[in-house]
């Protein structure tokens, strides 16, 4: 039965591992130029996302399965749970954490920064010439990445011999759980040291990148359903065509049966009309695109889907609202739990030891999680929401040095320069998000799961006493230090190891916790801002590329919402005879 349910967590893991390469190579496909693809960059960013995202979603599985070794409704372990049998899931959870968390480090601080300079170095010219072979493109990238892996041995030697906490005053490193978060070796403290400046830096864009993103999703999902569709578009535009042109040939004839030409009323007129025309072609181009014209099969299907899944945009953003606000409340709970009723405070990182302040989305997670694998649903809903939030994020803000903006990220648009450095910036989220479910959005849950102890006094050191008819169920714990939660609880490996870098490198901990609140009012700035302002996530953009402010201006002005979905749907527009150019027009000349 053990092994049964064991594989059966696993078996649910590798089919979210390939649900999750689905979603990034979609990701990849639909915002990488399609002009200067790239099957080097895109492989890269497709496994790079990926493994990311499934290092975050580990934690689910490592919950589930730490847990399954007890029984939460008697409060002890269950017959087949030995030492050793536990002993050896959570050994096989340390080899897959720390391989993920390895790989995770290697891809973003040196397999992204090499492709980066490989693609860099690529001339065209020279190629075609014979002057630029394979192995002087190798050596140029890999000149450039040498000081990435100086850094990178840079880290690691200062984590192999950096001093860490050990006996505090007032530190409570007494207790059982900081015992053995403090007994590593010095390979283990090199990667937890290098890992923890990562997730720091990670934090520090986290803040202001997911932040944003995570007020703006669901207000962009509200307000972002087209009142136009793109068939009407299309008659529209052509019939409004049809009728400027028929116009400027009015006025050049007129202009050719007089000597003198226009007088300055119709040259005025006929120079307005030529600058409606180039509009209106613009728009007829857009219109095609938003058709699916001239596109293969797969695009112009995809577009149908989209069409009809549009009215639910509506509602997926009221939901993702809802749970954005329970999210931030339950870290704001957290938050003020652990600044007063942390055991160790700034000593080790505001490890809480003991919840105290039930929040929301904890409490649903503990509950669920005693029915596998619905925890796992609402853990991986969770993780995108907040993965795609950074996305929206880096889309609103750009990638910027201060104020200087490097890249931009939009769909269609993105440069394989730009998705490289946007995957390096996600992955650095993705680790701040790690830390940010497991320790203040959920703690209880990622530390412990479901697991209970039966808080009853033990007649040998080795006993687990029975709690079905007596009720001293007690939650399991950090600060749980009797010998019956010893003997009972099992602690996450991926929360243990978020604890032994707030413990042994404290300053990492505790500027990952205070930065929290800084996340908390960066995203209810933007989120009030938001509610009253439609976004504009691309404000720079829409200067300097008038189609893409042309398109969003039409095809967001009213409120025909359902009409136009159908429409596109079914890819035939409204006859509305004669009118419809007109009032197109009418558009244009406002």
């Amino acid at each position: 039965m053990a092994l049964i349910q064991s594989t059966l967590i696993w078996v649910v893991y590798a089919v979210v591992v390939a649900l999750l390469v689905g979603i990034a190579s979609i990701f990849v496909y639909l915002y990488q130029s399609p002009r200067e693809r790239s099957a080097i960059v895109s492989i890269v960013c497709i496994f790079t996302l990926t493994s990311l995202l499934a290092t975050v979603l580990l934690l689910p599985v490592d919950v589930a399965l730490v847990s399954s070794t007890t029984s939460s409704r008697l409060g002890r372990r269950k017959d087949w749970a030995t030492d050793a049998r536990v002993d050896n899931i959570v050994y096989t959870l340390k080899i897959v954490y720390y391989t993920l968390y390895s790989l995770d480090a290697v891809l973003c601080l040196l397999v992204v920064p090499f492709t980066y300079f490989w693609y860099e170095e690529y001339d065209e010219v020279a190629t075609e010439e014979g002057t630029q072979t394979i192995g002087s493109r190798f050596w140029g990238a890999l000149k450039y990445t040498l000081a990435f892996i100086a850094l990178v041995i840079i880290l690691f030697l200062v984590g192999f011999f950096v001093p860490v906490a050990r006996d505090r005053t007032g530190a409570h490193y007494g207790l059982e759980y900081f015992k053995r978060i403090l007994e590593e070796n010095h390979g283990e403290r090199a990667l937890t040291f290098a890992l923890g400046l990562l997730i720091t830096l990670g934090i520090l864009i986290y803040v202001l990148y997911t932040a944003a993103g995570f007020a703006l999703l669901p207000v962009a999902l509200i307000k972002s359903a087209p009142a136009i569709s793109a068939p009407t578009l299309t008659a529209n535009t052509a019939s409004a065509l049809e009728q400027n042109r028929e116009r400027q040939r009015q006025l050049e004839g007129r202009s050719a049966g007089s000597s003198e030409g226009l007088n300055p009323k119709d040259r005025r007129e006929l120079d307005a009309l030529v600058r409606e025309e180039r509009t209106l072609v613009r728009r007829e181009r857009l219109a095609a695109e938003a058709s699916g014209e001239h596109s293969n099969r797969l695009v112009k299907i995809w577009m149908k889907i989209e069409a009809v899944f549009r009215p639910l945009k509506l509602l997926g953003g009221f939901v993702l609202m809802i749970i954005a606000i329970v999210v931030w409340v339950s870290m704001l709970l957290t938050g003020i739990d652990k600044a007063k009723n942390s055991v160790c405070k700034t000593h080790c990182g505001y490890v809480l030891g003991h919840v105290n302040i039930i929040n929301p989305m904890n409490w649903i997670l503990v509950k669920s999680s005693k029915i596998f694998p619905i925890d796992n649903v609402i853990f991986l809903i969770l993780v995108l929401f907040f993965f795609f939030s950074s996305v929206v994020g880096m889309a609103s803000i750009g990638i910027r040095f201060l104020w200087l903006r490097l890249f931009q990220i939009r769909s269609g648009h993105t440069s394989p320069q730009a998705l490289l450095m946007g995957t390096v910036m996600l992955t650095l989220m993705a680790l701040a998000i790690n830390y940010a479910v497991a320790m203040m959005v959920a703690p209880q849950y990622a530390h412990y799961g479901p697991q209970t102890y039966c808080d009853k006094p033990l007649r040998h050191p080795t006993d687990q006493p029975d709690c079905s008819e007596h009720r001293k169920l007690r939650p399991c714990s950090e600060t749980a230090d009797s010998q019956a939660a010893r003997n009972v609880c099992t602690a996450s490996v991926g929360s243990t190891f978020l604890d032994t870098i707030n413990v042994n490198f404290s300053f990492f901990g505790a500027v990952d916790f205070w930065a929290q609140f800084v996340f908390l009012a960066v995203y209810l700035i933007v989120f009030i801002v938001s509610l009253f302002r439609v976004p504009k996530l691309d404000e720079y953009q829409a200067e300097q590329d008038a189609e893409e402010e042309e398109e969003e201006g039409l095809l967001a002005s009213t409120g025909r919402r359902f009409g136009a979905t159908w429409q596109d749907i079914t890819g035939r527009a409204k006859n509305h005879g004669a009118s419809n150019g007109q009032g197109a027009r009418r558009d244009d000349t406002e």
